[in-house]
């Protein structure tokens, strides 16, 4: 008999197998993967020459010099608003917080096209380039057009008023980039996180492990932008900050495609926003029907794959019980040929649990938005309260956007302080291995945040106290605001790393990006709420004589109280976000083994 082979691979004879495997997982004798991902090539992927850490080294590394290229304009952005294009405070921090909105809303859009069209690879590479394209063009502007005379923007050389086509150029050049980056993100973290297989034992661990490194990626990619890019653009080196940011981009996608023969590939799954459709009209069309007791008589195909490409099947769920007549088979649909069925009037258990899915993610996400308005004051308000406190260490002079480096060593540190320490102490107790599961770090996360902001607004009162002139900056030194970025690097350990397991392991095979994007588009409602936050709070502060809370010059305002503000809508929030973790139900996929059995392969 002729051996049979899988990609040119030779399996063994069966009785080899079992005389060598002898209390081994067959999952780790199988020489292509469980998890139904492909090579290049459209086959199925073997373990040996694709994926696992060879290829997500390589994707992190994208990622962090990405990072870097992004972060060489978004720390800054505030102070070239104010020192180049010469825009008020107010102004500047909102106009912060609508670029970085639509960058984290364009991942839906980069989510949508990678999940259902393109594929995560392709979409990776195409917002890539649009990402570089953005920079290019800024980068081109401001050497032309914008940063004139040449090293002006430094505080104290002051630059031209900026021409109309100069300002027009440049909106556009930073919406290339929150287009192209946004869409790349929440694709390159599912992407990284195809390549290991978490039906294999082995590579399940590792994949848990990749968010936690994931997040180091993009902390240790905006390190340097933070203190080296920082450094050169707060002294009026504008041009050249920006163009080290479009060559580290370049360099990233170069390395991107240098592995495109390892990476592990999903197909896509279509649509899903007509799968969503789909299961709602079929249950509107049956809605006098009565779902049966019994959940196998619901509408299932058969088989280990479901109806949704690339995607397995899902266990039936107990919720939203009103969506399960979507799958009630009736005499005038069973009596069909299944392959004749019409989704619009049957659907299948795996498609009607897809949106169960969506629906129970949503509470959550709601609760993550007020943390994302408490993020976002890192980009704008903390350094504009930089900027009004003695910047001078010694001879050195610290440039405000660069504080954010003690957000950035907290969170590297507080990622090994818990994976190394914590997480084994913590397992002890919870009997979890991974010592909390995401809800519990999500909710450690807002409480950490919330503190925060306490520190905050009582490091500016101490401001405050240290004014000796309207027009001038506190003698406060700026090291005063460790404490608060270091908080907010430790709630991110919590938080962000927590959201982005959570999201991407609850989400079903079909939407993964969907589920990594969700955690970018708390992000970006989290900057709208903050703009509208702000402009509420000077609309109901300011009147008449009376500045505001966040007027142009902050000695004459209470950003103090607004700090305050955030503190206490982030406890009412964190009491909300109880409640639904409390009522939250996770997914379980469904996987035939040799037994017939079904196997839980994600478990809060």
């Amino acid at each position: 008999m002729e051996a049979l082979e899988i990609n040119g691979v030779p399996l063994k004879k069966k009785e080899d197998v079992v005389e060598n495997t002898a209390g081994v997982d067959e999952r780790e004798i199988s020489p292509i993967t469980e998890d139904g991902t492909l090579d290049r090539m459209g086959k199925p992927a073997l373990k040996s020459k694709t994926g696992r850490w060879k290829s997500a080294i390589l994707l992190l590394v994208n990622y962090g010099l990405v990072t870097f290229a992004f972060f060489g304009l978004g720390v800054n952005l505030v102070l070239f608003l104010t020192r180049v294009m010469q825009q008020e405070n107010a102004d500047a921090a909102n106009n912060v917080s609508k670029w970085t909105g639509t960058v984290y809303i364009f991942s839906l859009v980069g989510a949508f096209l990678s999940d259902s069209y393109w594929g995560r690879y392709l979409t990776c590479a195409i917002f890539q380039l649009i990402f570089i394209m953005g920079l290019a063009l800024l980068s081109l502007s401001s050497w032309i057009l914008l940063v004139n005379p040449s090293g002006c923007g430094d505080g104290k050389l002051e630059c031209e008023p900026v021409s109309a086509l100069g300002t027009a150029i440049f909106y556009i050049s930073i919406y290339l980039i929150a287009f192209g980056n946004g869409g790349y993100q929440p694709t390159i973290a599912t992407f990284g996180s195809d390549q290991f297989d978490e039906m294999n034992p082995s590579e399940s661990d590792s994949k848990a492990a990749f968010f936690s490194y994931f997040y180091v990626a993009l902390n240790a990619g905006s390190l340097f932008s933070n203190t080296i890019l920082v450094y050169y653009e707060d002294s009026g080196q504008w041009v050249i900050g920006f163009w080290t940011s479009t060559g580290a981009a370049v360099i990233a996608f170069l390395l991107f495609l240098l592995g495109t023969p390892r990476y592990r590939h999903f197909k896509a799954s279509g649509n899903p926003l007509t799968r969503i459709a789909q299961v709602f009209v079929a249950a509107a069309r049956k809605w006098n029907v009565s779902v049966p007791e019994n959940d196998a008589l619901l509408y299932e195909v058969e088989g280990k794959e479901s109806a949704i490409a690339g995607s397995r099947k899902i266990s039936h769920s107990n919720g939203f019980r009103f969506l399960d007549k979507a799958a009630t088979m009736t005499t005038d649909v069973h009596s069909v040929r299944p392959e004749a069925k019409s989704p619009w009037k049957l659907c299948s258990v795996t498609q009607v649990e897809e949106v169960k899915c969506v629906l129970k993610m949503l509470p959550i996400w709601l609760c993550t938005i007020i943390y994302s308005v408490v993020f976002t004051q890192m980009a704008s308000l903390f350094v504009e309260q930089g900027a009004m406190m003695s910047t001078q260490f010694g001879s050195f002079t610290i440039p405000p956007a660069s504080m954010s480096v003690f957000d950035i060593i907290s969170v590297i540190f507080f990622i090994f302080i818990y994976r190394r320490i914590l997480m084994p102490v913590l397992a002890k107790f919870t009997k979890n291995p991974d010592g909390l599961s995401e809800l519990q770090r999500m909710g450690v996360g807002l409480l950490i945040a919330m503190l925060a902001m306490i520190a905050a607004g009582v490091v500016e009162l101490a401001r405050l106290k240290k004014v000796a002139s309207p027009d001038k900056e506190s003698s406060l030194p700026i090291t005063w605001q460790i404490p608060q970025y270091a908080l907010i690097g430790a709630s991110e350990v919590f938080m962000y790393v927590g959201q982005l397991n959570f999201f991407n392991g609850q989400a079903p095979d079909g939407i993964k990006s969907f589920g990594s994007s969700l955690n970018m588009a708390s992000i970006s409602l989290g900057n709208y709420v903050s703009i509208m936050l702000v402009s509420v709070v000077m609309a109901a502060t300011a009147s008449g004589e009376r500045p505001g809370w966040i007027p142009s010059n902050l000695n004459s305002g209470r950003l103090d109280r607004f700090f305050f503000l955030l503190a206490a809508l982030t406890a009412v929030d964190l009491v909300l976000y109880i409640l639904c973790a409390m009522w939250y139900k996770c997914i379980q996929f469904e996987n035939n083994n040799d037994e017939g059995g079904i196997v839980i392969v994600t478990e809060i």
